[in-house]
Formats: C-alpha cells, sequence, structure tokens
C-alpha cells in the first residue's frame, strides 16, 4: 500500500512504529525510493529518514492487519 508520510519520523514516533508492527507475526517492510527496510527495526526506520509528504510502501503479505495499526498510528495517510 502506497502511503504520504504526515509527520517526521524519528526517535518517539520510529519507536511507537516499530512496537506496532512487533505486535504481528511475519514481515513487515517499507520501501522508499531504493531503500527496502524492515519495519520491525529501529535503525531501519532510522535510516529511512521519513519526512512530510515523502511518499512509502508499507508491504505485509503475512498479515494485512499490520498496515491497519501502522495507519492508526497517525504517522501516514494512504494515498489516494
Amino acid at each position: 500500500m502506497n502511503v504520504t508520510v504526515l509527520k517526521p519520523v524519528f526517535a518517539e514516533a520510529a519507536s511507537q512504529l516499530v512496537a506496532t508492527t512487533n505486535t504481528f507475526p511475519g514481515t513487515v517492510l517499507l520501501k522508499k525510493e531504493h531503500w527496502v527496510v524492515d519495519a520491525k527495526s529501529l535503525l531501519g526506520i532510522l535510516a529511512l529518514s521519513l519526512q512530510p509528504g515523502q511518499e512509502v510502501e508499507i508491504e505485509s503479505e503475512e498479515n494485512p492487519e499490520a498496515i491497519e495499526a501502522i495507519l492508526s498510528i497517525g504517522l501516514f495517510e494512504e494515498k489516494k
């Protein structure tokens, strides 16, 4: 699912994102340009340096509920 970043994702926001994705089994990936990181990795999330207005793709084949949980945090908005 393609989403737009609403808020900068640093320290606290990244930690919240990782905590949310870790509640789900399976792989959750974030893709930005040529970067692909595990959304369960704090260092991976921080490496993306996500800023408002950027577009990323969230992918979780095993758990589509994980994507809904990530959207509920308020850091991302589904791209229309």
